[in-house]
């Protein structure tokens, strides 16, 4: 039988992640398992180049981290009560940081959303869900958000 003993809970903080992580605390309370929930902030490094100075896009980049720390630190506190929950922040590329902390962690499945992007939206932006769905060695769970009614 599988044994779940960490769960890798990606979030991008938006008003879809309370869903994901009451996904991720329910399989936690189901298995006994921690739960790491990472949010992945733009390097922005692609810009460098665009006459705009390293130190500006630098200094950006760490204003993003820092305030998705403390917004990370509340997310944590307030959707994974009464389990042991860590939040992180890291930088970088969505779907490769989400493989790297899965196995830098040692986890057992990774929990996030997938925006269900379709047509030129898709092709433009691509789909980091589907990235990490082809790529992670462990099983993923994706959730697609629930379509407002018109």
């Amino acid at each position: 039988m599988a044994e779940i003993k960490k769960i890798l809970c990606a979030v991008d903080l938006s008003d879809i992640s309370p869903k994901i992580a009451d996904y991720a605390k329910t399989l936690a309370q189901l298995s006994g398992a921690s739960v790491q929930v990472v949010y992945v902030a733009p390097s922005l490094s692609q810009y460098v180049g665009f006459h705009v100075p390293p130190s500006s896009i630098e200094t950006f980049v760490g204003e993003i981290v820092t305030g998705a720390e403390q917004t990370m630190e509340n997310f944590v506190e307030e959707n994974f009560a009464g389990i042991e929950a860590d939040g992180y922040v890291v930088t970088g590329y969505a779907a490769e940081e989400v493989l790297r902390f899965a196995q830098e962690q040692g986890c057992d499945l990774i929990v996030m959303g997938t925006h269900g992007r379709t047509g030129i939206d898709r092709i433009l932006f691509g789909s980091v869900a589907e990235k990490v769905v082809k790529s992670a060695p462990i099983p993923v769970l994706t959730l697609r958000p629930e379509k407002k009614e018109e």
